[in-house]
């Protein structure tokens, strides 16, 4: 074995010190492949890593998935091993994912305790929603015969190593709007000469706040938000021209349909009243995230075998995950565990001061080897 606990969180730390945004985790993938490598493990390389470790004469095949990339936010916190590429930061974990993984491949190759093949998957470009469409479009891993794939994500504010998922939806999606309003400038002074497109996207934006509750129940678990509002007006002159961006979770596709349906009946409607032009545009790149049955009771047994507290049947997670794409293809289970309740480990994912707990790395790992040994057994 190459990795105690102390060398594997100070792997975790150097990846902290150096990370880099969606498929462009050059370091990353050289750091991973090298490890992967010494472990004998075969390699392949694209947009992310895969790696492949055979025991046995079993033909059953499963995957582990971390995902690698960074974010584009500056670092707030103070350790000595603080972000060193200015504006991108490991703000949600992934470092400590991949030296979880990274963990469990070095014992389970260095004792091949099982029967059959397991395959490391080192995701690229998850915070876009874009690293799994791409693994499964360059071909090889969509072409293996995988029974089962799991992927975990650490989660602050939950007590440390808790281990929490669902049976079906575990994760909302998230599709993305940009609405285009095409006004008409003029003097400040004179606003009736006009279309002020600043009061048109204002309506915009209160109308669209009415659509969970007045059009979609309350409890559907939908969120809407506008998180931009770009305008080209200036002192004393009134905008003709505002763009405004948001983000939309549903947790159904029905529910992802209805709502571009509302937002563009919403966009039409005021169009015409104000008689201005509103462009409209609707992307869903994460889809929803579904746990099947088997590997999810697979899941909350390990967890329960290992000593973790198990909470069976969370609620449905607001945040998306790439990792929809992979469970879409395979039969797939998507967990959490906690990263703490206290400071600094309680502080929220993609925040300048988030915190990643390296006490979970060993228990990161310690489950995928037992996870791995039960659904491969070796006879």
């Amino acid at each position: 074995m190459i990795f105690d606990k102390k060398k594997l969180i100070e792997f975790r730390q150097d990846l902290h010190k150096f990370p880099e945004l969606g498929f462009m985790e050059k370091r990353t993938k050289s750091q991973i492949s090298k490890i992967l490598r010494k472990l004998n493990i075969d390699v392949h390389e694209g947009s992310g890593i895969l790696g492949i470790l055979k025991s046995g004469s079993n033909k059953k095949l499963i995957a582990l998935r971390a995902d690698i990339d960074a974010l584009p936010i500056s670092e707030t916190t103070n350790h000595n091993f603080s972000s060193q590429n200015s504006g991108v930061m490991h703000a949600c974990g992934h470092d400590g994912h991949t030296a979880m993984l990274i963990g469990a491949a070095d014992i389970l190759a260095s004792k091949r305790n099982f029967d059959g093949t397991v395959i490391f998957i080192f995701q690229p470009n998850e915070e876009n929603g874009l690293g799994a469409k791409s693994m499964l479009d360059e071909g090889p891993l969509s072409n293996l015969p995988i029974e089962e794939i799991y992927a975990l994500h650490n989660l602050p504010g939950e007590p440390v190593g808790q281990l929490s998922t669902r049976h079906g939806l575990i994760c909302s999606s998230e599709s993305l709007f940009e609405i285009i309003i095409e006004g008409q400038s003029c003097h400040a002074s004179m606003p009736q000469m006009g279309k002020d497109a600043i009061l048109i996207g204002s309506e915009i934006v209160q109308s669209i706040q009415s659509i969970v509750s007045r059009k979609i129940h309350s409890n559907s678990g939908i969120v809407i938000s506008v998180t931009e509002f770009i305008t080209n007006g200036n002192r004393n002159i009134l905008a003709g021209k505002v763009t405004l961006k948001g983000d939309a979770r549903a947790q159904s596709k029905e529910e992802r349909i209805a709502i571009e349906k509302f937002i563009r009946q919403i966009s039409k409607g005021i169009a015409i009243t104000h008689d201005v032009s509103i462009e409209v545009k609707f992307k869903t790149e994460f889809i929803e995230t579904f746990n099947s049955k088997r590997p999810t009771d697979a899941v909350i047994k390990i967890g329960e075998k290992i000593g973790l507290n198990v909470t069976p049947n969370r609620k449905p997670m607001s945040f998306s995950e790439d990792f929809a794409h992979f469970s879409n293809c395979f039969p797939g289970c998507f967990f959490l565990l906690g990263n703490g309740e206290k400071e600094p480990f309680s502080k929220p994912l993609h925040s300048s001061y988030y915190n990643f707990n390296d006490d979970l790395i060993e228990i990161g790992r310690k489950f995928w080897v037992a996870l791995v040994e039960d659904r491969l057994p070796k006879l």
